[in-house]
């Protein structure tokens, strides 16, 4: 990784590895079309060149450098204030503190820790996101890919959703590209046949009696006639243009993955996330692929089966093989967030958070995922990050007078937690021991 601090702060994250072809993303800044890099800020408050080289081609993927220059496929250490530097620019300065404590109790050198930790306190945050770089030939680009009017298969699963399948299929209807199909696979405990013919669509309903999320999505893709595959779900709302939007990605960027972008009823599109990017996550809800990237790379793992991150180990084994996924903003859809049904029913809903006391934290399925793709000392990083803030509940967090209280609980539910962190890890160990449930198209 380009600094080595990221293993605290990102242990679990895709452009940590990388790719089969001994490949990181990020691209060398020498490489860079001169236009990007008037778009990017050197900055000679690093002591290394390759911290500040680094530093530039950091600022390029956040900011959405989409391109073609060359990428290193090594990285030199940098000095430990550079480190600290690097931090203190992109993250908040409470995880600053928290990489810090944890330096400090992995015993590194305390005097060398405190001394580039304080000499870096003049450091502030910035935020990528208020100058990402812009794509101006997008707006005229006319797809060659829409043009031609390739058959997309729309892939639903649904489980006692009736009531919010009704909203998204309604706005299928309302789609301005017309050559597509809607397959929804439908595990509902009271199967409605009738409900289907009341809308005007390409359908094929499937009814399925198992409950199993990625069995559904991977029956569908079988089933599926159409030369893309898009990804949505039963409680979303999209836009009238949301398949041409993902094919107009696709064709755009050269891409074999569009990944839209979700945002929670009543907000707006989140900053990090408003503006294309190289695709840094990848989820099932509002993705558009070609089919043929499943002859790559396989349908999704089976383990994950009423459990959490399926798509994530997706959209891992996408970025190995080196398949282009971008994140597309202009093919957002609107997370509804429905309070029943779905993997609420089958499992539960958070990764972190269980659905019962003593259940194991986080879901099992997270860390089989974690320890596969990053191994078992990312992921007890990846617990030391994630399992404290999931103890805190959530009402608490917006709500002052209860952040006391809040981690007065926390603190005395901790040896609960252990238990939950043993157990789930054991659990991990039995899927690893079994192996993946990857079927082939």
């Amino acid at each position: 990784m380009l600094f080595s601090f990221l293993k605290y702060l990102q242990p679990t994250h895709y452009f940590q590895r990388y790719t089969k072809a001994g490949t990181s993303i990020f691209p060398k800044p020498d490489e860079l079309p001169e236009n990007v890099l008037k778009q990017l800020q050197p900055d000679d408050r690093f002591d290394s060149e390759e911290a500040k080289a680094y530093d530039v081609s950091w600022q390029a993927i956040q900011q959405g450098y989409i391109g073609n220059a060359s990428t290193y496929d090594s990285f030199s250490a940098v000095p430990l204030r550079d480190n600290y530097r690097f931090i203190r620019k992109y993250f908040h300065s409470a995880w600053v503190l928290f990489v810090l404590l944890v330096r400090l109790m992995s015993f590194h050198n305390p005097f060398k820790e405190i001394s580039a930790w304080y000499r870096t306190r003049n450091i502030n945050q910035i935020k990528n996101s208020k100058s990402p770089i812009s794509y101006q030939d997008w707006e005229a680009y006319t797809s060659k890919l829409i043009e031609e009017a390739p058959l997309v298969s729309v892939i639903i699963p649904t489980l006692n959703r009736y009531d919010y399948l009704t909203d998204v299929l309604k706005d299928l209807e309302q789609q301005d590209y017309p050559n597509f199909e809607v397959i929804v696979v439908d595990q509902s405990d009271n199967f409605n046949a009738a409900f289907y013919k009341d809308f005007n669509l390409n359908f094929q309903v499937i009814q399925q009696k198992e409950k199993a999320l990625w069995l559904a999505r991977n029956t569908a893709i079988k089933t599926s006639k159409g030369q893309f595959i898009a990804l949505s779900e039963d409680d979303v709302r999209i836009q009238p243009d949301w398949i041409r939007m993902h094919l107009k990605c696709l064709d755009f960027f050269n891409a074999q993955v569009s990944a839209g972008v979700f945002y929670p009823e009543g907000q707006q599109i989140p900053e990090s996330r408003s503006f294309f990017a190289v695709g840094s996550q990848f989820a099932t809800g509002n993705a558009m692929l070609y089919k043929s990237v499943f002859n790559t790379v396989g349908l999704f793992d089976r383990q994950f089966e009423k459990q959490r991150m399926g798509d994530g180990e997706f959209g891992m084994r996408l970025y190995l093989e080196g398949i282009k996924s971008i994140s597309n903003p202009l093919a957002s859809c609107i997370d509804v967030k429905a309070g029943t049904g779905g993997l609420r029913e089958m499992g539960s809903w958070d990764s972190f958070r269980p659905s019962k006391f003593f259940a194991p934290r986080p879901i099992p399925s997270v860390l089989y995922y974690f320890r596969k793709y990053y191994g078992n000392k990312a992921a007890k990083l990846a617990l030391l990050r994630m399992v404290p803030i999931s103890i805190f509940p959530y009402q608490f967090k917006k709500n002052k007078p209860l952040l006391l209280l809040g981690l007065i609980l926390s603190i005395l539910i901790l040896p609960i937690v252990c238990y939950q962190v043993i157990t789930s890890w054991n659990l991990s160990s039995k899927k690893l021991k079994e192996g993946a449930l990857i079927q082939t198209l």
